[in-house]
């Protein structure tokens, strides 16, 4: 499915009697070209009959965090305490948000819950995340609150040294707004939660939804524990070293001691878990399969590390919504965090199908 097409039909699931005029008007092209996309799309078996009914497809829900990243970078080595000339780039983020758009990218139905404001940010983010294809009628707006903000400072290999995270508008997303989409989230596929979404939220959603597979991105070391009491839930965790020491009290480093780190997981219920490993690449358990997969060859130089995650993430969401073995999951997976580290945006602009399977490809002949 093309990146029109894309917008296209996730304006028709928008409003499934919109008019062809209305889409060309909301898209700033012409009547004829709309039309001719719609006929394509029919010929796909994505809408049948009239009145546009869009066949049910297999569809994912991210819920969790949709905010505004800041990040800076100095043009040389990175000074603490002082000033630095660089460049300062901004583009929608958010874990949950960034998966959301990536999957919708790889060609993926996904539909995204979140909490926004009425600001400016709001509508970036809205605007930008159906235009990259995602469903974004779940998006709570709400008057008189800022959209979150996450502010970044990267060092001189793209790689952060501090953040701060401003998401209090998430505590938003109470019982009573997520329990209004339990039906759309008892006929999702898969079903994506970051750990920015409240303690009160993740109870609701591992408990009300246990029988879905549930795959948990864990954000951050100092918020990845609110996932712990519901972790017999959690299908696939992806944390990163960082944040799997912090949940489960171990330390990593060596094969063995992640082995062990694994091995607590599973006991709590996790069916697999990929913790990564920056430029080492990630250690795996799943399958009955433990190891660690390196890189098939030295990662992108980095421009931006902050969404390398998060397209693994998405990555390894669309290898198993594929039905994939486990090597091709983590490579197709680990191609889509290399093709991102290439970009100053969070999420790669660059980033489709197509392209992750070029990367893979290119991987295997060198």
């Amino acid at each position: 499915m093309t990146e029109r097409e894309r917008q296209i039909l996730a304006l028709i699931r928008e409003d499934p009697l919109i008019s062809q005029q209305a889409i060309a008007e909301k898209l700033d092209i012409t009547r004829s070209a709309v039309a001719g996309h719609i006929m394509k799309l029919t010929n796909k078996g994505l809408i049948k009959g009239r009145g546009y009914v869009v066949s049910e497809a297999p569809f994912v829900v991210a819920v969790g965090g949709a905010n505004v990243d800041v990040h800076g970078g100095p043009a040389a080595k990175l000074r603490l305490r002082d000033s630095n000339p660089g460049s300062v780039h901004s583009s929608p983020g958010g874990v949950a948000r960034n998966i959301a758009e990536n999957l919708a990218r790889l060609g993926f139905d996904c539909r995204l819950i979140a909490a926004v404001g009425d600001d400016h940010y709001g509508e970036l983010i809205v605007r930008q995340g159906r235009s990259a294809g995602i469903h974004m009628q779940h998006v709570l707006r709400l008057d008189g609150e800022q959209t979150s903000t996450y502010l970044s400072v990267l060092d001189e290999t793209g790689d952060m040294r501090v953040a701060i995270a401003d998401m209090a508008i998430l505590d938003r997303l109470d019982l009573q707004r997520l329990a209004a989409h339990e039906p759309l989230l008892r006929q999702a596929t898969a079903i994506v939660l970051d750990t920015n979404l409240s303690d009160t939220a993740l109870a609701y959603l591992t408990g009300a939804f246990a029988g879905r597979p549930i795959f948990v991105d864990t954000v951050s070391s100092a918020k990845a524990t609110r996932i712990r009491p519901f972790l017999n839930a959690v299908h696939t965790l992806l944390p990163s070293m960082l944040e799997a020491e912090a949940l489960s009290g171990m330390q990593g480093g060596s094969k063995r001691r992640m082995s062990d780190m694994a091995k607590w997981f599973h006991d709590q219920g996790v069916r697999h878990i990929y913790i990564t490993l920056g430029r080492k690449g990630v250690f795996f358990s799943a399958d009955g399969e433990r190891g660690v997969r390196a890189p098939a060859q030295p990662m992108r130089k980095s421009v931006n590390a902050n969404g390398a995650g998060d397209a693994f993430a998405a990555g390894m969401v669309a290898a198993w919504l594929r039905d994939w073995a486990l090597a091709e999951r983590l490579e197709f997976a680990m191609a889509a965090a290399s093709l991102t580290l290439a970009e100053s945006a969070t999420v790669s602009p660059s980033m489709s199908f197509t392209a992750v399977k070029r990367l893979c490809g290119a991987h295997r002949a060198a």
